[in-house]
């Protein structure tokens, strides 16, 4: 019998894809990502790795993952839906920001530009997946006692991760204060733009345990997500209210 052969990880194909579409001319790429819900396991391990990639403090989530259940005991079942944000083809909340600091990249995707945002919040309400949370300068750290004794106090803990600086767009952002941004401004996912620049896959990507989460270039005809969008099982959230997300979900 023929010995079959292995099976490339989606991760490595990812990646070598990502690496192609670098070196095309950027106006022709357009970032997707598709999300297989009979793969995601509710572990929240991309939450966590988009917190930390981010800097991302108390009560500001870019990926949280909404739980379901159904049927009746004891038949009952649970499924998992990761809810970034989704980068919509017509996004709502760039119609309503009045400073224009919400907009879309040559890629599709939709960001924020702090220097320009007043924290209005109003994308927030225009957002129809509450993809947005707003910045009130909350710490993780706040209220831990000084232990200098020990690795687990909470001047240890700010130094070692809220007090670095994030690096979201590519730019450095300074230590948090009431006064720097991000503080005070609307923030969302952004497919980790920062990572993609030096030819790194987003972060909630690469830490999926169920390898449940694909993300490339929709014009690259050779692209898994490519592959993956065309399945029968796909579907997007909201269609109706013609948002067009570039977020697919394999249900």
């Amino acid at each position: 019998m023929a010995r079959q052969p292995a099976k490339e990880d989606s991760l490595l194909r990812m990646q070598k894809e990502l690496k192609r579409a670098k070196e095309k001319d950027q106006k022709t790429v357009r970032w997707i990502m598709v999300i297989d819900q009979a793969k995601c396991a509710g572990c929240h391990a991309c939450t966590v790795a988009c917190a930390a990639e981010n800097k991302l403090p108390p009560g500001v989530i870019y990926r949280p993952v909404t739980e379901h259940e159904f049927g009746q005991f004891p038949n009952v079942r649970r499924s998992f839906q990761p809810r970034p944000c989704m980068q919509c083809d017509n996004p709502p909340c760039v119609t309503v920001c009045p400073v224009t600091a919400t907009y879309k990249n040559a890629q599709g995707v939709t960001v924020i530009d702090y220097a320009r945002c007043i924290g209005c919040r109003y994308c927030l309400a225009a957002c129809p997946y509450g993809a947005r949370t707003s910045d009130f300068a909350e710490w993780h750290a706040k209220g831990v006692p000084t232990l200098r004794s020990v690795t687990a106090g909470g001047d240890w803990a700010a130094a070692g991760y809220e007090e670095k600086p994030a690096a979201e767009y590519s730019k450095t952002w300074d230590p948090r204060s009431d006064r720097n941004s991000p503080v005070g401004n609307a923030r969302k996912c952004h497919f980790c733009l920062h990572r993609l620049a030096v030819g790194m896959l987003p972060a909630c990507v690469t830490t999926c345990v169920g390898r449940a989460t694909y993300f490339g270039d929709r014009n690259d005809p050779k692209a898994l997500v490519r592959e993956l969008i065309g399945s029968p099982r796909v579907m997007r959230l909201k269609e109706e209210m013609g948002t067009k997300p570039a977020v697919y979900y394999l249900v």
